[in-house]
């Protein structure tokens, strides 16, 4: 079977030498892989021209439920990919990670519309005033970048490893060429083709090259984006290339890193702890067999306690059962390829020239279910490295597989420096029950690791584990780790756009943004805001309230009401030394107050009120002073209408189509100055339901 590419809206087989390809588990040829032919620079002009401009139409809402109809599609087609992952090696465990930890990015992702306008751009941050008189102000604004994200993926993960990149670049507008590891990439190809019959992604969006991409990078421009996953040696080939540099192409790297876990000195032999330590660890070591960018390499434990965790650890490992993933009771599978262990093979007797192998043995163990002569197996190898800051081979030789190797420590401190001399990690872990130990270790390790896991019996239930990068979190690491950063939720969406900081009147940057900024002209209108539907109200359509004077009888009574009885609002002989001249009103009636003036109280397409965001008293009410409120449309954002499968019973008014507008209420006194300031946000129905 030849492996096909998707470039220019179709798929190519390619031409020239074939990559052969095989089953980890048994050794046959499955497949070939070749790109040549393929035209590098008119893909990415492709994705530029035709993808680029209908992601960039769409506004955050619209990606967001594009990515989750994706998800949708493909978690009802996850049988198909199990069935072909198990070629690669993998463990029913294994593939549930790549498979359908994959899939629960595009879902994470989707969910991040609702932190975005219903905009295809996002305004940054708050508006920086730059003048005294207020009629010149800046903010910052992001759109998507006009290029193509370049996304070159390991061998470990073909799907996760696909899908967890172009959900943030998808959300931000940007269109993709996915280049996968050949060696696996026969697994990737099967579900682009999938996602490319779905036409739920607008063409142009999702290229795929299954061979080598090879030159790929000599036609790279300023707004493109380049990201890689593989080996630090690679990465920083790559990130070398003159045209990168030349162009200031941004280089997102993660690469493989010698992550640690660490045993806390209160974790003994007994403890949950201790037992939470001992699982992670096997599980870290065995789980893809040992191939993840985020496996435990070294474990670090108190040196009174390495002999019970090289017991423990031990007899853990020798239950792990080797072999055909599609046997029962078999818990790791191979390696990807004949060409890993050989690899992991010379690494590991690298590392046995400084230190002691104390588990596992490179040709003798056993392999369920198939013949380890014609399989990518291994046996997990434990070593112990009883002179660490010496032999420091533990902390600069990754065997890309099931091998670690335990290192002592006599305090906190050392067990900090051992986990930085891996000279920057993705992520380590930390298993203490002591809060002291934690903070003291997160404070002086961070600097190091892109992510700490702190776990304890407390969190075990629910805790996703060591290895495991959160779509919501950052995933990225310093130093060997690569420096870079990709997923981390918003943040992540935001590697994708160009920042611009934008200056002008506040009426202008109103219109620019399509968001008031305080300010700007506002227009009145005879019908009441809260009477109209979502469609018809506008940004900076603002409501101007009756007044109300302020009486002493309001603060007593919204203190008996409120059972808020702070000395300021009630006892004026408590004030001396304090910023007030006499009683002041309590901050919530203000804004209760400011409610009952600028709502209007008659049934209309106003459903509820949905939050408060934003919430400032910037200066003292007293009794004798008149209020009145500027309400404002300050924003919108559409929201689909729920959907409900057939037969189940949709709740009250769940049913309607509706949107989120956010009001600016503006508190001002009898001089025209603004005492309270917030952001109210309200349910608003379509007058439109189709």
């Amino acid at each position: 079977m030849k492996l096909q590419n998707y470039a220019q809206g179709k798929w190519i087989a390619g031409e020239g030498k074939e990559k052969p390809l095989f089953n980890a588990i048994t050794g046959e040829q499955i497949a070939t892989a070749s790109s040549e032919g393929l035209d590098f620079a008119a893909m990415m002009d492709y994705a530029r021209k035709v993808g680029g401009p209908a992601l960039r139409k769409m506004t955050f809402q619209e990606r967001g439920l594009m990515l989750k109809a994706l998800a949708m599609h493909l978690i009802s087609l996850k049988a198909k990919y199990y069935a072909v992952s198990s070629k690669t090696g993998a463990t029913k465990v294994d593939s549930w990670i790549d498979i359908e930890g994959g899939i629960g990015n595009l879902f994470a992702n989707a969910s991040l519309r609702r932190q975005f306008p219903d905009e295809s751009f996002y305004i940054d941050g708050e508006t920086a005033p730059l003048s005294k008189g207020g009629t010149f102000i800046g903010h910052h604004i992001m759109v998507p970048k006009q290029g193509v994200a370049i996304h070159i993926n390991a061998f470990n993960f073909p799907i996760w490893g696909m899908l967890e990149k172009i959900a943030v670049n998808f959300m931000a507008g940007v269109p993709a060429i996915v280049k996968p590891a050949t060696l696996t990439s026969f697994l990737t190809e099967v579900m682009v083709k999938d996602i490319i019959d779905s036409k739920i992604l607008p063409e142009g969006a999702l290229q795929l090259i299954c061979g080598s991409a090879n030159g790929i990078l000599d036609h790279v421009t300023n707004q493109d984006v380049v990201t890689f996953t593989g080996s630090a040696s690679t990465g920083k080939m790559l990130k070398s290339h003159p045209r990168l540099l030349e162009e200031a192409v941004p280089f997102n790297m993660e690469a493989d890193s010698l992550n640690a876990s660490i045993l806390g000195e209160d974790a003994v032999p007994g403890t949950e702890e201790f037992d939470l330590f001992i699982k992670e660890v096997q599980r870290e070591m065995t789980v893809k067999a040992g191939q993840k960018c985020t496996a435990v390499r070294r474990i670090i434990v108190p040196e009174k306690l390495v002999e019970d965790v090289q017991i423990a650890l031990g007899k853990r490992l020798a239950q792990t059962v080797i072999g055909n993933p599609e046997v029962e009771g078999v818990r790791m599978g191979s390696l990807a390829g004949l060409e890993q262990v050989k690899e992991v093979r010379e690494k590991v007797e690298q590392l046995s020239k400084t230190q002691k192998m104390v588990f596992g043995n490179l040709d003798n163990y056993e392999v369920v279910g198939a013949d380890k002569n014609k399989g990518a197996f291994m046996s997990p190898i434990l070593f112990i490295n009883d002179n660490p800051f010496v032999n420091t081979d533990c902390h600069n030789i990754e065997a890309f597989g099931p091998v670690s190797t335990i290192i002592p420590y006599k305090n906190l401190d050392e067990a900090i420096e051992l986990a930085k001399m891996g000279k920057g990690s993705l992520v380590c872990s930390i298993v203490t029950n002591d809060d002291k130990i934690a903070k003291e270790f997160v404070l002086g390790a961070a600097c190091m690791h892109g992510r700490i896991l702190i776990l304890n019996a407390a969190c075990a239930k629910e805790s996703t584990g060591h290895g495991s990068p959160m779509p919501l979190l950052t995933h990225g690491g310093p130093g060997r780790a690569g420096g870079g950063e990709e997923m981390g939720g918003k943040r992540g969406i935001l590697h994708y756009m160009q920042r611009t900081a934008i200056q002008g009147s506040p009426t202008m940057i109103t219109k620019v943004t399509n968001q008031y900024q305080y300010g700007a002209e506002q227009t009145e209108f005879d019908k009441h805001v809260f009477q109209k539907y979502f469609e018809e109200i506008q940004i900076g359509e603002t409501v101007i309230t009756r007044k109300h004077t302020v009486t002493d009888a309001d603060i007593v009574n919204f203190a008996n009401v409120s059972g808020d009885h702070f000395y300021a609002h009630v006892d004026a002989t408590s004030l001396e030394g304090t910023i007030f001249e006499r009683n002041v009103a309590h901050g919530y009636w203000v804004l209760s107050k400011a409610a009952g003036l600028f709502v209007d109280g008659k049934k209309g397409p106003v459903l509820l009120n949905y939050g408060l965001e934003e919430c400032r008293f910037v200066k003292p009410v007293y009794p004798g002073m008149t209020i009145g409120v500027r309400f404002t449309a300050k924003e919108k954002i559409s929201q689909e209408k729920k959907e409900f499968n057939e037969g189940e019973e949709i709740p009250k008014g769940m049913d309607i189509k509706k949107g989120i507008v956010k009001f600016l209420v503006d508190v001002y006194d009898e001089t025209g100055e603004t005492v309270a300031l917030a952001t109210i946000l309200t349910m608003v129905k379509f007058k439109n339901q189709d």
